[in-house]
């Protein structure tokens, strides 16, 4: 059996730090939290940087992601034919809903972002394409695992964690909400995963009828729900992300569902 290249398993140990957590990282708490010797830790750095993958910070000395990482990531994506199928119509989405739009699929026991249009005013927000978010709490992910058997495998075999008071985290409970899910066509996540921001999702499906990922929007509570019927999401909003998932999925040659 070929041996593992100690290097460059180091180096993709390193990028994936720098790719959660904090943007940016110094030497010494890159090399504590791979365990390296900074020496070690520093040669890997310089080597990345050098190839355009990491980036140090003049003022402060810390390192992140480089400009080259992200042009080979976004030069994946744009091959991607999910994404490319998804592109005019998720526009659209943010625009008739007047809130932010992700493009989910299932990578690695939760959903990646691999598209993400901003909720179209002048508010600051960051891109998060390339986040992971989790599948039990999720809008997207609950999508993914209601209508994936993959999905819904890693699902019930990950550490379903409570982030808030309404995470729902019980075997039990879990499965009637993707009953419920897989009944009405699309999920909910009101503040289960973040306090005060409420998402909704629907599944997209491919020629084959397989559902290759999840469409959705995200915003606060206030604007997605109802005030007038216990906090209630609203119908508009919920219908146009089904519109989108079945725009996409027509355009994968899935047909009218």
């Amino acid at each position: 059996m070929a041996r593992n290249i100690q290097s460059l398993e180091r180096a993709a140990a390193m990028l994936r730090l720098l790719a959660g957590g904090e943007r940016r990282l110094g030497l010494s708490d890159i090399a504590s939290s791979l365990g390296l010797a900074k020496g070690t830790a520093h040669g890997i750095l310089r080597t990345l940087q050098q190839e355009g993958f990491v980036e140090q910070d003049e003022a402060s000395g810390r390192y992140q992601l480089g400009a080259e990482l992200l042009r080979l990531g976004t030069t994946y994506l744009d091959v991607h034919e999910l994404r490319a199928r998804a592109l005019v119509w998720t526009d659209d989405l943010a625009r008739s809903s007047g809130e932010s739009v992700h493009l989910g699929v299932l990578h690695q026991q939760g959903v990646l972002i691999v598209h993400h249009v901003f909720r179209p005013d002048d508010s600051r927000q960051v891109l998060e394409i390339g986040a992971m978010q989790p599948l039990h709490s999720t809008a997207l992910g609950k999508v993914l695992s209601a209508y994936d058997p993959v999905a819904h495998s890693e699902a019930l075999e990950a550490d379903r964690k409570a982030f808030t008071d309404r995470t729902v985290c019980e075997l039990d409970d879990f499965e009637q909400l993707l009953d419920i899910t897989r009944a009405r066509g699309y999920a909910a996540d009101v503040e289960e995963t973040w306090e005060g921001v409420a998402s909704i999702a629907a599944p997209i499906h491919d020629r084959r009828r397989m559902p290759v990922g999840a469409v959705g929007i995200t915003g606060a509570v206030e604007r997605l729900c109802r005030s007038d019927d216990e906090g209630a999401l609203r119908p508009e909003l919920i219908a146009a992300v089904r519109d989108c998932a079945r725009a996409v999925s027509r355009d994968l040659g899935a047909g009218r569902f």
